[in-house]
């Protein structure tokens, strides 16, 4: 397990991430979302072992982090721009590796070679963008690490790639019991694969729960009456946004369920439409302050 515990981090007299608490469970695909400078990747960097945190710390399975070599022996770190010895060949670079880490398993990264064809004699300079992305993960997946911090994983990569890459991090959480820590802006590839998410928003964690009961509890309701009926008479617990056109009401409610369904019905309505959200949707409520200023998480 990975505990988080008040962590804060300061660079330059600015406070980047403040009083953050995790706790990342083994065998799960953790996500963490926000938007662009909200200190996901510092936040990365200090699961890595990377970063000192200023205050607080983080903790695997008992041990802190931070200039623990022993611990980081057991984390596959990839960032979201691939630093390598550039003058080296990949075949060279896979010795290096095999030098620096015990379990490291040249026969894995050759089995997921099959899938990513990386040519093994080409320097590294010479790969794209893209290619630099898949040889980072076929490492960090070779070095049987028993956690995976990725950084925007799939930048880069066409979407045949994206799709048998997400099939892989299921797999390997499914077989080798891993944990996983996805930071990413593709949504819907991590509404696939998570077990839960946690949304950073101005350096603090805002919501965190699983996918399933996220989209249980957060809907968006379709409803009709056919007496008149103001938004003002629709006071039910859980409601937290309300628009209108016509007849039709749109309801957007984080308590969805049967005593929510039960109070609705009391306004005899002509029909009731429930609609999920995607994950997309849910970040947009939380983090979107201009056009949805009710907090609809607490």
């Amino acid at each position: 397990m990975i505990q988080v515990n008040n962590l804060s981090f300061i660079i330059d007299e600015k406070e980047v991430l403040k009083d953050v608490n995790l706790q990342i469970k083994e065998g799960k695909i953790f996500g963490i979302i926000g938007p662009n400078g909200v200190g996901k990747t510092t936040l990365l960097r200090c699961l890595s072992g990377i970063y000192k945190p200023t205050n607080g710390q983080v903790i695997y399975d008992g041990d802190s982090v931070y200039d623990n070599p022993t611990i980081k022996e057991k984390i596959g770190f990839v960032s979201d721009e691939n630093i390598f010895f550039y003058s080296f060949k990949v075949n060279e670079l896979l010795k290096y590796y095999k030098y620096s880490y015990e379990n490291f398993d040249r026969d894995r990264f050759d089995e997921l070679n099959e899938i990513f064809k990386i040519p093994l004699n080409k320097f590294i300079f010479q790969l794209s963008k893209g290619m630099k992305m898949r040889l980072s993960l076929m490492i960090a997946f070779s070095i049987k690490a028993k956690y995976l911090i990725l950084d925007e994983p799939t930048s880069g990569l066409d979407a045949i790639i994206k799709n048998k890459l997400l099939k892989i991090f299921v797999d390997e959480v499914a077989k080798h019991n891993i944990s996983i820590i996805i930071s990413s802006h593709h949504l819907g590839e991590l509404e696939r694969i998570c077990d839960e998410v946690a949304i950073l928003d101005e350096g603090t964690v805002s919501y965190e729960n699983s996918i399933d009961d996220m989209k249980k509890k957060i809907k968006k309701i379709q409803v009709a009456f056919d007496k008149p009926t103001y938004e003002e008479d629709l006071n039910l617990k859980g409601i937290v946004k309300i628009s209108k056109i016509g007849r039709v009401f749109t309801i957007i409610t984080d308590d969805f369920g049967e005593e929510f369904l039960e109070d609705l019905n009391r306004f005899n309505p002509l029909f009731i439409e429930e609609i999920d959200l995607s994950l997309e949707d849910i970040f947009i409520y939380k983090v979107d302050k201009e056009d949805n200023n009710e907090k609809i998480f607490k």
